[in-house]
């Protein structure tokens, strides 16, 4: 690697040739501020918040598009580089809707934040232009998106058509007109939207926010008549403890249960359980297909926004979903029948909360094919993991010094490999240390249960599995640009496999549009899919049961309630279909 000698504030740095200043002064440990910069995804020098003094240039430059070169002198904090950044901010600000104190990311905004350390204490500026308010886009199941706290960074711009390649919205007008928005003037709720959240997850204010249900859920919880059930899917407990000052990838399992429990809940339930049913299902329908001569590749169906984004763009591909519905749903159908039935409880009065990291689970929720042999909705509520921190916050409880707890029983056992559906790939190893035992009747040692081929973050992942002498062709994909190119090889013939698992959000679910928002000077520099993704598998080699068919639970569950696998009962209340969306 070539290098170059420059200076920065003084400071002589040797640095990789080609690399922007901003990156260069990271490695000195200089911090210079962004707002719109989100590497890798969005480096535009839009918001001109970074610019630095360069000796010998006229004009101030952007940092983190500016490439060093030998010899390069930078100055990063003069008072020229503060008056002009202070400058631009009071201008950003003069436009922006500035009712932090009633803001869901008060505190957690990286425009507040920089108000702070700039000293920006009066706004000189008027609006450049009548700025009525505009009208706040409610309508979508999941994303509600207030355009008076847009900043024009476009960061959601960039990773809904970069990185999803979804690209529902984009910039229109321009000049002083400009805003973010979708063709025609649409709501998101009447777009190809699919509800993934990663607008939410990576916009720097309030002006993209999750569709709350928070509520409505207190409410279920102050009704005697209800008797409220708090699922959580394993992602969670690898993000809730960083809104309580926690590290990242911090595993807060007892911590969370217990908090939840202390929000006056009568039953708290891990999704896990949920899936480990579903690689029973899927399992034993993959097994089927390779057996019968059905419909391959087969593909994972528990990601909500790779669901509707396939029913819009890969309606062909169709057949080839898992008929399986998400752990949550499956588990939500499980408490409203068989739990229901066992524990005397009038299914109209059950109240199922799914705690996700996943925007698109409300959209998922309120689908008319999620509903079971009951007669009722799988899930009531779905609150996102950020939801889940608000209401623990409400109730004042001190969540970093909680005692653990249980999940509760009869439903409290789960195995290692339902955990690591939160990761990319796991859903894909959980389902083969299963159909390796089907296929061979033993059980595996546990030294041969890790299938590292298929983890780890890179977008697309291939491999040849031996499963008990049979070679099983896999591929796994996260995030939905990755899809598209996935799918658009076995289109053009390029690819074929026997099983694929895809993810809507890049890295899983423990990356997903519902977690714990980290600013941009945290996920461009820390690779949270990997951080939060060792917590999951930290838990899987700590427990004592690591294959979901060794789940007690499970075993009974079809013992007494389903009889077995892919029986006509699992399908009433356990499978369902899916169809095909218009893409305009």
């Amino acid at each position: 690697m070539k290098t170059v000698n420059i200076k920065i504030d003084g400071k002589e740095l040797v640095v990789p040739e080609g690399i922007t200043i901003l990156e260069a002064a990271r490695q000195a440990n200089i911090t210079i501020p962004t707002l719109c910069f989100l590497k890798d995804i969005n480096e535009i020098g839009a918001c001109r918040m970074c610019v630095v003094e360069i000796k010998g240039a006229r004009a101030l430059q952007a940092a983190c598009v500016y490439p060093v070169s030998e010899g390069l002198e930078v100055y990063t904090n003069t008072k020229k580089v503060r008056d002009a950044r202070k400058v631009t901010l009071e201008l950003i600000l003069s436009n922006h809707d500035r009712q932090c104190l009633t803001c869901e990311r008060s505190e957690n905004c990286e425009l507040q934040n920089l108000a702070k350390s700039l000293n920006v204490r009066d706004i000189r500026y008027k609006a450049l232009y009548d700025n009525e308010m505009q009208p706040i886009d409610d309508v979508s199941t999941s994303i509600v998106r207030n355009n008076n706290k847009c900043i024009l960074c476009r960061r959601c711009v960039s990773v809904c058509k970069k990185v999803q390649t979804v690209a529902v919205i984009d910039t229109m007008e321009r000049g002083f007109l400009t805003k973010v928005g979708s063709a025609f003037g649409k709501s998101l709720a009447d777009t190809p939207c699919v509800n993934c959240g990663q607008c939410i997850a990576v916009c720097p204010v309030g002006a993209l926010t999750e569709k709350s249900h928070i509520d409505q859920v207190w409410d279920a919880i102050a009704d005697p008549e209800k008797y409220v059930v708090f699922q959580t899917a394993p992602a969670v407990r690898a993000s809730i403890g960083e809104a309580f000052g926690m590290p990242i990838g911090t595993r807060a399992t007892g911590k969370m249960v217990s908090a939840i429990r202390g929000l006056g809940v009568d039953k708290v339930f891990d999704t896990n359980t949920g899936a480990d049913l579903t690689i029973l299902e899927e399992g034993t329908e993959l097994l089927n297909r390779i057996q019968n001569g059905g419909k391959l590749p087969l593909i994972t169906s528990c990601s909500p926004g790779w669901i509707k984004f396939c029913e819009h763009n890969y309606p062909d591909f169709l057949d080839n979903l898992s008929s399986c519905k998400s752990p949550h749903e499956m588990f939500g159908a499980v408490l409203k029948t068989y739990y229901a039935e066992k524990m005397g409880i009038d299914p109209a009065k059950m109240y199922v909360v799914s705690v996700m990291p996943c925007t698109a689970k409300k959209f998922e929720a309120q689908r008319e094919e999620m509903k079971n042999s009951s007669g009722f909705v799988d899930v009531d509520a779905v609150l996102t993991t950020r939801e889940l921190a608000q209401m623990i916050k409400e109730c004042g409880i001190d969540f970093a010094n909680l005692e653990d707890s249980q999940f509760d029983d009869p439903m409290g056992d789960a195995s290692g490999a339902a955990v690591i559906f939160g990761a990319t790939g796991g859903v894909m190893e959980a389902a083969l240390r299963t159909v390796a035992d089907v296929l061979t009747g033993t059980s595996a040692p546990i030294d041969k249960i890790e299938y590292q081929a298929v983890r780890g973050v890179e977008g697309i992942k291939e491999a040849t599995v031996n499963v008990a002498g049979k070679e099983i062709r896999v591929a796994v994909a996260s995030g939905l640009g990755n899809a598209r190119k996935l799918l658009d090889a076995i289109r053009a013939g390029e690819a074929n496999y026997e099983f694929i698992e895809i993810m809507a959000c890049p890295g899983g679910c423990v990356n997903g549009g519902g977690q714990i928002i980290q600013p941009s000077s945290v996920r461009s520099w820390i690779d949270l899919r990997t951080e939060r993704a060792k917590a999951l598998y930290e838990e899987d080699r700590a427990l004592p049961i690591r294959k979901s068919h060794d789940n007690p639970m499970i075993k009974a569950l079809y013992d007494e309630y389903y009889k077995e696998p892919g029986s006509h009962k699992a399908h009433e209340d356990l499978h369902t279909h899916y169809v095909k969306r218009d893409n305009y």
